[in-house]
């Protein structure tokens, strides 16, 4: 089975239809044009970023993961699995994301999760097979497909930025439930990461 994946020609193709199919996209990048095709290199590193990211400002999850590097070096399962926990506290860890990070470390290092292989397997497979640890629920997971293995029609529905740009472009008196939102979301596949990411470069632009 052939994977799909994003890439320039592709993203480029996607902002036009999606613009040519909902209004509401198109007035956002008619305002802001198109928003960067945000990825993030696959990888351990990248999976600990997005665990640190659970509930918190991606500039604090930023910074944490900073600090931890400038103290091990290259972050790998192993060097991780090397340092205490009062190191990781000191970095910004909190207690159940060194406990998600060392067991995903574990994984890795043990040969029960290979992070190279999920690039092979359709997104429903490799979605279950990252949630098959403790720590990784479906937003981590939805995350690392959309902007790490590069899947275009991931719709991340835990995702609280995107349900506030959705809420506002499509005017939504109350926040939809996860089965609403998931059901909005489905106007825009098989493109649904990209219109996740015109959905963000509104809100950060709200946000400014």
């Amino acid at each position: 089975m052939s994977i799909q994946t994003l890439d320039e020609s592709s993203y480029q193709r996607a902002l036009i239809e999606l613009a040519d199919r909902d209004d509401d996209l198109g007035r956002i990048l008619d305002t802001l044009g198109p928003p960067p095709m945000w990825d993030r290199p696959p990888g351990f590193p990248t999976l600990v970023h997005i665990i640190l990211e659970q509930q918190v400002s991606l500039a604090s999850a930023r910074a944490c993961l900073d600090k931890l590097v400038a103290i091990v070096g290259e972050l790998t399962p192993a060097g991780l699995l090397a340092v205490d926990d009062d190191t990781l506290k000191t970095a910004g860890f909190s207690r159940q994301k060194s406990e998600y990070s060392r067991v995903l470390a574990a994984a890795i290092e043990h040969g029960a999760l290979n992070l190279d292989e999920l690039a092979d397997l359709a997104d429903n497979e490799a979605r279950e097979r990252l949630m098959e640890l403790k720590g990784i629920g479906r937003w981590t997971a939805d995350i690392y497909l959309l902007m790490a293995l590069g899947r275009p029609d991931i719709w991340p529905t835990g995702d609280l930025a995107l349900v506030v740009a959705a809420m506002q472009i499509k005017n939504l008196d109350t926040r939809p439930s996860v089965d609403e939102f998931g059901r909005l979301g489905d106007a825009w596949r098989p493109w649904r990461s990209v219109a996740a990411r015109i959905l963000w470069h509104h809100y950060l632009a709200a946000e400014r």
